[in-house]
């Protein structure tokens, strides 16, 4: 089949690669000219798909990439991984407004559109339905095929892949439900149908909300865990070997990327617009994960002033920026309001991430340094973020004055930990 994969992020580009490899002719399309220009010359810039697998699909003419709406024409599916972000707590679709426009210029009969961005319950007939409707002059259902199928991307995971991650498939009729289950059944080993878009929409939500309240939970514990003389860590492996009823979530220094902070406030918008009623549990997690930086910073504080070091002109190296464990990915990171805390403070704060490229750490506004020895020692406070397995951690305990370890890593006289 043609297939349009419209958005070529994170999400996008993984699905048009795989799709081109099992045989489709795939239209990868995105409005970032510097992108296309990118995957033009096989330069992939997303973690999870290499650069010589773009360049293998890119080579046997089964992909291309493209600005020109016009290139479109003629798809058969299309499937849209454009971003969905908050605005001030409420959900942006702007993206996917566009994109539908631009879509439903070349719907036409028989075709089928895909929804993969994560969006709230009834997104998909509410909004994404009408504009093709509107733009194409054709009838969902009755011309065209349409359907929701949230991504679940994670990049950097080892154990999951692409196309091993089982992925939700809904329609908005059985005949969408049925063409849209049969090309992801070329693509995924397994495929999981549901009854329809608004459950798939929920779907995705739940599985991101499960997260953030269990990540807050036990973050919210281990700032009292402290205080109470418990090591919230041995507590947590502790609790771990019950083979039934838990599941081990960790401490850290907040939550990031382009989920957690995201999509479950999606799911509580949705309910206190249609419901008129907060939905409490994300209103409660939201707010302790926002708030772990300023710990993080105050256990720093606290830990300098024992050594009889001011905050301010205290030389502070920050290990590990993204948001997550051996990724390169810095949206949303809370390293970015750490650093910005400290810096208020008065130190000079510098970071350190051997995953990520210098130029892609503007928004953090500290330099970056390389994390040796002498950087290391060099440094009054050591703060490990994120413990990639490209740190020393031997080297840092052995040379650091001083570390607040996030993530339970380091030991010894100079460490304190989360």
């Amino acid at each position: 089949m043609q297939v349009v994969v419209a958005g070529q992020g994170y999400v996008g580009l993984p699905l048009a690669v795989r799709a081109a490899e099992v045989g489709h002719r795939v239209i990868g399309y995105d409005v970032d000219a510097h992108r296309v220009q990118k995957l033009a010359v096989g330069h992939s810039y997303v973690e999870d798909v290499t650069s010589a697998r773009l360049r293998a699909v890119l080579d046997s003419g089964a992909y291309s990439g493209t600005t020109d709406a016009a290139a479109l024409a003629g798809f058969d599916i299309a499937v849209i991984t454009v971003p969905t972000p908050l605005r001030d707590g409420v959900p942006d679709l702007t993206y996917i407004e566009t994109c539908a426009r631009t879509l439903g210029a070349y719907v036409r009969p028989g075709t089928t559109v895909v929804l993969e961005s994560t969006t709230y319950p009834g997104c998909t007939e509410e909004l994404l339905l009408p504009i093709l409707e509107k733009t194409s002059g054709l009838r969902a259902g009755e011309d065209f095929l349409a359907g929701f199928s949230p991504e679940r991307i994670a990049p950097g995971n080892k154990r999951w892949s692409f196309d091993g991650t089982p992925k939700v498939v809904s329609g908005i009729d059985a005949t969408s439900l049925e063409v849209i289950k049969g090309f992801y059944d070329g693509i995924f080993q397994t495929t999981v149908p549901v009854s329809g878009p608004k459950v798939a929409e929920l779907a995705k939500l739940l599985e991101n909300t499960f997260r953030l309240v269990n990540i807050s939970l036990v973050n919210e514990l281990a700032t009292l865990a402290a205080p109470l003389g418990v090591n919230v860590w041995e507590a947590i492996d502790a609790a771990a070997t019950k083979p039934f009823g838990f599941t081990r979530f960790t401490p850290g220094p907040g939550v990031g990327g382009h989920c957690l902070p995201v999509d479950p406030l999606f799911l509580a918008w949705k309910v206190e617009q249609e419901l008129m009623v907060p939905f409490r549990f994300i209103g409660l997690a939201d707010d302790v994960n926002r708030h772990m930086p300023d710990y993080v910073v105050q256990r720093v504080v606290d830990g300098l002033a024992k050594r009889g070091r001011p905050v301010k002109g205290s030389r502070v190296l920050l290990l590990g920026l993204t948001y997550k464990y051996n990724a390169t990915d810095l949206r949303n990171s809370p390293s970015a309001r750490v650093a910005e805390l400290l810096t208020g403070l008065g130190a000079e704060v510098y970071g350190a991430d051997p995953n990520v490229p210098e130029s892609d750490t503007s928004t953090l506004n500290v330099p970056l340094v390389d994390a040796s020895p002498q950087e290391v020692a060099a440094a009054d406070a050591v703060v490990l973020l994120m413990d990639h397995t490209r740190f020393d951690l031997a080297m840092i305990e052995k040379h650091a004055l001083y570390v607040f370890d996030c993530r339970n890593r380091l030991s010894g006289a100079n460490v304190e930990t989360l």
